[in-house]
């Protein structure tokens, strides 16, 4: 069995009985006492972020993990839906995986999906993705004080504030940290 000093980043361990993705590890050795590893971990049942530090030769349980590229093709009644390309079996996902990723779900696009001893818990996305605008006003001629903006309705319902030159029907870039515009495509 592993040790904490053998812990990386992107990990899964079970710790008190929940699956956790380890966000960040780091060695410490205090002027008196045993080193420590201090982590950084998510709870992936509740989403909950916590730091947590170890004994270094603390014995931990590391989960069995696969990261597999999924198509969306559709969500239904809260369901959403995705397609393993090379077997064309189909997997659901419920809203508590998906977390804030539905807002940036396109049909028929694939996503990074992490599986812990074979169950999906949680949804993978780039920094960035690329959507098209469906409904964005006209820009005001003349209103050019620096950095003005307007907002832009995205096809998947998500509203940003975009640049006043975007118009309906471009596609553009958009950070998924903190759903902001990011550039054109």
């Amino acid at each position: 069995m592993p040790i904490a000093l053998d812990l990386r980043k992107g990990n899964v361990i079970n710790y008190n009985g929940n699956p956790c993705l380890i966000l960040e590890s780091h060695h410490r050795t205090p002027g008196k006492g045993q080193p420590v590893v201090q982590t950084k971990m998510r709870n992936l049942t509740t989403g909950r972020s916590a730091d947590v530090r170890f004994q270094s030769t603390e014995k931990v349980e590391l989960l069995m993990t696969e990261r597999k590229n999924l198509e969306f093709s559709y969500e239904d009644r809260g369901v959403y839906y995705f397609m393993d390309l090379e077997t064309y079996d189909t997997i659901e996902l419920h809203p508590n995986i998906l977390e804030g990723s539905v807002d940036f779900l396109v049909p028929n696009t694939e996503y990074e999906i992490l599986f812990v001893d074979g169950n999906p818990v949680q949804l993978i996305l780039p920094s960035t993705v690329e959507l098209k605008v469906i409904e964005s006003p006209e820009g005001i001629r003349g209103d050019t004080a620096s950095n003005v903006q307007k907002p832009a309705k995205l096809e998947t319902n998500l509203t940003i504030q975009v640049p006043l030159f975007i118009r309906e029907g471009e596609v553009i870039k958009v950070n998924t940290s903190d759903k902001s515009y990011s550039g054109r495509s």
